[in-house]
């Protein structure tokens, strides 16, 4: 195929900007799930991520309260606006996962929920007068949090993990990571990223044919910073007459946007800032359309036994 170019205008170059401007009138949407036992900070991460009051901690149960058996999966959405782009945030939370003495499938209700969005999306697709803009539930990300213990993963962590990397774009965070030395984080998160790669996770980002040179570099520079040691908190202060979070503590104060002391700037930046876009996509052309596909093809061969009964 030989490329021409015009000799006159022509106008086609706008067709960024006709998409652009439709794009920002219909908005995003952006399905994020957070799954790890309560205490982890998860609310408070995903609020610093979005600097907005967007998820309500649940909060350690007392020792008197019973603990529910099967985690309840609860939903909230928000409109956020920044410069007129409006992005329809759903935070997914799993409240009572792994707290119980027998966590034995307790990832079945949170397996169930994903793969219950697919099938929602896909009798929408399969409707015969369905709406021009499907309504997508469908869960872009998984942000699986991993309690600070300096010792690895636990059995409970490499089951679930495989579960849900199979179905979704799975993010493993240190959760806490100030309550670790800066040794005993490189320490544990090199561990981390040995069992990874010893129980053969497929987390996300994936390398992609796709990718240009840049594209690739930073996709590997993620994977290599995979799990991010993160922290979250509700409260500011001004540093550098810049307010920012921070968490207070007897021996100082920890600045979270600073990467000197946590990698909570290289996950905002990795999910929001270069791949909130791919997140969407990847569900939708990897692992929604392996649903998909399956499901067609079960359809398909229900259906078979009965067209040859009827030719019969």
């Amino acid at each position: 195929m030989t490329s021409i170019e015009p000799k006159n205008y022509v106008g086609f170059d706008t067709i960024t900007r006709q998409i652009e401007r439709r794009l920002l009138k219909r908005g995003f949407q952006l399905n994020l799930m957070v799954v790890g036992q309560s205490g982890l900070g998860k609310s408070t991460l995903i609020n610093t991520l979005f600097a907005s009051q967007i998820a309500h901690s649940h909060g350690r149960k007392s020792a008197d309260e019973p603990v529910e058996r099967t985690p309840e999966i609860q939903s909230v959405t928000h409109t956020i606006v920044e410069n007129d782009v409006r992005l329809q945030l759903t935070v997914i939370d799993t409240p009572g996962y792994g707290d119980q003495m027998n966590n034995d499938k307790c990832w079945e209700p949170i397996v169930k929920y994903i793969k219950d969005q697919h099938s929602l999306y896909l009798r929408k697709e399969l409707t015969a007068q369905r709406d021009k803009y499907l309504n997508d539930t469908r869960v872009h990300c998984v942000l699986f949090f991993i309690q600070p213990n300096g010792h690895g993963l636990k059995p409970l962590d490499v089951v679930v993990l495989k579960k849900l990397s199979e179905i979704a774009n799975v993010v493993p965070v240190i959760a806490k990571s100030d309550t670790m030395t800066l040794a005993e984080r490189e320490s544990f998160k090199a561990k981390l990223q040995a069992e990874f790669a010893q129980y053969k996770l497929r987390l996300y980002p994936y390398a992609s044919d796709e990718y240009d040179v840049e594209e690739r570099e930073y996709t590997e520079t993620i994977r290599n910073m995979i799990p991010f040691a993160v922290v979250g908190s509700s409260e500011t202060a001004t540093i550098d007459g810049k307010e920012v979070p921070v968490r207070h503590h007897r021996w100082g104060t920890v600045n979270v946007e600073n990467t000197m002391h946590c990698e909570f700037v290289h996950l905002r930046s990795f999910l929001i800032t270069t791949h909130l876009q791919d997140l969407i996509d990847t569900t939708a052309h990897t692992h929604y359309e392996s649903f998909r596909s399956k499901q067609l093809l079960a359809l398909k061969e229900n259906s078979a036994p009965r067209k040859r009964v009827e030719s019969k």
